[in-house]
């Protein structure tokens, strides 16, 4: 399996060779939400980021399992040790129990994903069903001597660790400045240095979401689900992590150092990071108060919203930025991506109403190495959509009869247009996925008064071709005259 993709690897700071460890198999793990709330547009870009990585090591016929895990339990407030935890205190707040949280938060996010057409994860695994595997993995790093015990909790001591390996690889930080630079916090007293972190906490009396284990009545540290989940199902070694910029540290940079004291050796190879969505140059986020749902996008019910956008837009949105770039959240980048989507939806219509000649003048040859070189740069997809637009002028110069294409040529243009525009970018027009058969039957309704101007036209008749062209306008259908008979759609 012969091609030059490169990904952006965080570990090594530079662009790599994309090799799988056993092609044509990849293995593929991306952190996924923690269900306390609706997510919201930060949500997205790490869902569609690595949606796309997704689709395109399928469209190059690599076998994929891609796991995505729903954090439902360990991830406490402030991203901390200490605190309380995120889904426990939604419950709290709600009168409900945590998996009651859980269940309606995560078929929320579904809806959402489904709506920006991101496929589903070949696996799904959840913290909460994980919880023998994250004690036997604790274990295991005890056995090893990197972790400790402290009145019934577990951490991780990263002195020791660091002795032999490096804690901050990923990050670039150092020990020396952690150490001078972090101060003690309330309740880390347990602690031989502020900077360890918990693999398994022992639950305060009013916690509600425990188990049993060795060490105490307790529940795992959030960094532990990761570790756990991704060797359970994809092995000690495998090739891509991914995840937002927000969490390399201290989240990855804990699951790498996990994963080494429990397996003797650091677990992936690629560790890919999509940048984050900002507010005014802010990040957004639940924490921080200042974040847009995706159910208040696409119905437009937000004060910062002039409008509402479909979740193809918010998908175009963010594909035409790269994902290891900023992306800030303005009415006027989502009303600039609306159109851009429409150009590309307006040519895909286009396509149907092009008549083959007997030669071609496009150069499909040029635009399909192009793309290709796009993707395979670190998954270029501004690049992408740039010669995407090129190719759509070309197809709306084939339909109104500036240039020609050949029949098989034809063919190949709708092929390629549809492999990168809906296979690889996942766009999609939301309006044909929602026709009613009245729609098809209004379209249908237009075409044959469209037919009668063309007959009155060729008869001269221009008084009624006028009229039916005019009323058509008044409702909203715009009709352009081409050589080869016309082309309508609606304003």
């Amino acid at each position: 399996m012969s091609h030059n993709l490169e990904l952006y690897n965080s570990l090594t700071r530079k662009k790599e060779r994309f090799e799988p460890l056993n092609p044509p198999h990849v293995g593929l793990y991306v952190c996924g939400p923690t269900v306390y709330g609706d997510a919201h547009l930060g949500h997205a870009r790490p869902a569609i980021t690595f949606d796309l990585l997704f689709r395109y090591l399928q469209h190059r016929n690599y076998k994929v399992r891609y796991v995505r895990n729903i954090t439902d339990v360990g991830h406490l407030e402030n991203d901390a040790d200490e605190g309380e935890d995120k889904i426990a205190k939604k419950a709290r707040l709600e009168e409900l129990e945590p998996m009651e949280v859980v269940e309606h938060y995560t078929h929320h996010y579904h809806q959402n994903m489904d709506a920006l057409n991101v496929k589903r994860p070949s696996i799904e695994p959840r913290a909460s069903g994980h919880i023998i595997e994250q004690q036997q993995m604790v274990g295991k790093i005890m056995e090893a001597g990197y972790a400790y015990e402290k009145n019934g909790s577990i951490y991780f001591d990263v002195e020791a660790y660091n002795q032999k390996h490096e804690y901050g690889i990923l990050s670039g930080r150092k020990l020396e400045d952690m150490l001078s630079n972090t101060r003690e916090l309330d309740g880390q007293q347990e602690k031989k240095n502020p900077f360890d972190f918990a693999l398994w906490k022992k639950a305060t009396p009013e916690h509600i979401m425990r188990w049993p284990s060795e060490w105490s009545d307790g529940f795992p540290g959030w960094h532990m689900e990761c570790s756990a989940m991704s060797t359970k199902y994809l092995g000690e070694s495998f090739d891509i992590h991914g995840g937002g910029m927000d969490l390399l540290f201290p989240h990855h940079e804990c699951e790498i150092a996990q994963s080494t004291a429990a397996n003797g050796k650091e677990s992936v190879r690629y560790w890919m990071h999509n940048n984050m969505i900002t507010i005014n140059g802010q990040k957004m986020g639940k924490s921080l108060g200042n974040f847009i749902t995706l159910d208040e996008l696409f119905a437009g019910n937000h004060q910062l919203l002039a409008q509402e956008y479909t979740p193809m837009t918010v998908r175009f949105f963010i594909l035409q930025a790269h994902y290891r770039s900023t992306l800030d959240f303005s009415n006027q980048a989502l009303q600039a991506a609306e159109k851009g989507l429409q150009r590309l939806l307006n040519a895909q219509e286009a396509l149907l109403q092009i008549k083959p000649g007997t030669n071609t003048s496009v150069d499909l040859d040029t635009f399909e190495k192009k793309a290709y070189e796009a993707l395979d740069d670190d998954l270029n997809s501004p690049i992408l959509i740039a010669h995407l637009f090129d190719l759509s002028k070309s197809i709306n110069n084939l339909a109104t009869g500036k240039e020609t294409i050949t029949e098989i040529d034809l063919s190949r243009m709708k092929d390629l247009f549809n492999s990168f525009v809906v296979d690889i970018l996942g766009l999609r027009n939301d309006k044909s996925s929602t026709s009613t058969d009245d729609e098809h039957l209004s379209s249908e309704l237009i075409d044959v008064l469209l037919q009668v101007r063309l007959e009155a036209k060729n008869n001269n008749d221009f008084a009624t071709s006028d009229k039916i062209r005019d009323k058509l306008k008044a409702i909203g259908v715009v009709v352009k005259d081409t050589p080869n008979g016309y082309e309508w759609k609606m304003a």
